[in-house]
């Protein structure tokens, strides 16, 4: 098939949705498609398979934006009409300017399209510092929904938690939808190592350094626990946030390391831990936390209604409260001070993170594709 993806925010792979877009790429590729991925990167001008649009202006808007590590594309219809021409299917990642710009054209040219669910409203409207504004959130819902999704022939959902979110946000009939998650790399299920024994009990939290990760909460349960000084932080990440929390860790005397670590270098940080913590508040999926599963960590899971993960959690104890930093608390010190414990978890999560598995995801994802191209009407 002849493939066009467009995602107005590609970028480095430091984040869930541009992972999922280079692994669905590389994927495609490999299996022989031509794709053609449309982005706003301007150092991917020049190289083959790839298109690139101008970056929008929005003003003092893009300041905000930038230091946030996000530059939005703009929606260069004269790009999208050359790149499109002869297309079997379109995919859009994420429902912005040059996205809408793409379903619009696509629908003139009479070309399938598929669009993936991969931004929240929050991770819009934390930046305009009213995320947990329902209203602005439900408005943003909105925006999405008649600017893209409604447009299109079929959504990719990577979890029912959004797939269910969105429907109920909007009130309306939508297009066909398939649940189909971004898998994880085999490279993260490797056995696992045994770890050396130095008294030191350490926990990895990854993911973007940003206000609706919530990595606070981590640092404050740390400080209440009474053997926080055997307790070593790994936060593996990059964000506008880090110089805030690593000032909270130092105050709170927590021991605490971040870093932005590449692919290569997560499956050994993994092997390092002892226990995962996702302290997210919106999360559609979470790979991280089913690298880290996958790679036999046992999860403790914020259970905030805005997230997907806590759908992952074995039972209350791998769980706790949005933004209750005791509890955190009170879920680390069960597992810290019973190692079995850990183990015994680890063995329930053996079965359940094999559903996961990057290239049957993926090769459900073709499928997705191919199916919406056969749409095209002669």
């Amino acid at each position: 098939m002849k493939i066009v993806i467009v995602c107005d925010v590609l970028g480095k792979p430091n984040n869930g949705t541009t992972l999922a877009a280079y692994n669905l790429i590389d994927f495609l590729r490999e299996r022989g498609h031509d794709v053609t991925v449309v982005c706003a990167d301007q150092d991917k001008k020049g190289k083959d398979g790839f298109a690139v649009v101008p970056i929008k202006n929005l003003g003092p808007l893009n300041l905000l934006l930038k230091a946030n590590n996000v530059y939005l594309a703009k929606g260069d219809k004269k790009v999208l009409a050359q790149v499109m021409e002869g297309a079997d299917v379109v995919h859009v990642l994420i429902p912005f300017l040059l996205g809408v710009a793409a379903v619009k054209l696509a629908k003139k040219m009479g070309i399938p399209v598929t669009a993936s669910f991969h931004a929240q409203a929050e991770n819009v409207t934390a930046h305009l510092a009213c995320m947990n504004n329902r209203l602005a959130n439900h408005i943003t819902y909105l925006f999405f929904y008649h600017l893209l999704y409604k447009h299109v022939d079929t959504i990719h959902y990577p979890t029912q938690f959004i797939k269910d979110f969105f429907a109920r946000e909007i009130g309306r009939p939508l297009p066909p939808g398939r649940v189909i998650s971004n898998g994880v790399n085999d490279v993260f299920f490797s056995p696992r190592e045994q770890r050396s024994e130095d008294g030191t009990f350490t926990i990895l939290c990854m993911g973007r350094f940003s206000k609706e990760k919530a990595q606070q909460t981590l640092i404050k349960a740390v400080a209440m626990c009474d053997f926080k000084d055997r307790v070593k932080l790994l936060f593996a990440g990059c964000g506008p946030r880090e110089k805030k929390l690593r000032r909270l860790a130092k105050r709170k005397k927590v021991d605490a390391d971040f870093r932005f670590y590449s692919r290569d270098e997560l499956p050994a940080v993994l092997q390092r831990a002892d226990l995962y913590v996702h302290t997210a508040l919106v999360e559609i999926e979470a790979i991280s936390c089913l690298e880290a599963i996958a790679s036999g960590l046992v999860p403790i899971i914020c259970d905030s209604p805005r997230s997907a993960t806590k759908a992952f959690a074995a039972d209350e104890n791998c769980l706790f409260r949005a933004g209750n930093a005791r509890e955190l608390a009170e879920r680390i010190a069960f597992f810290y001070h019973d190692p079995a414990k850990i183990e015994a978890y680890r063995e329930t999560y053996r079965t359940f993170k094999e559903q996961f598995r990057q290239t049957d995801c993926m090769l459900r994802m073709e499928e997705m594709l191919a199916d919406t191209a056969a749409l095209r009407k002669p």
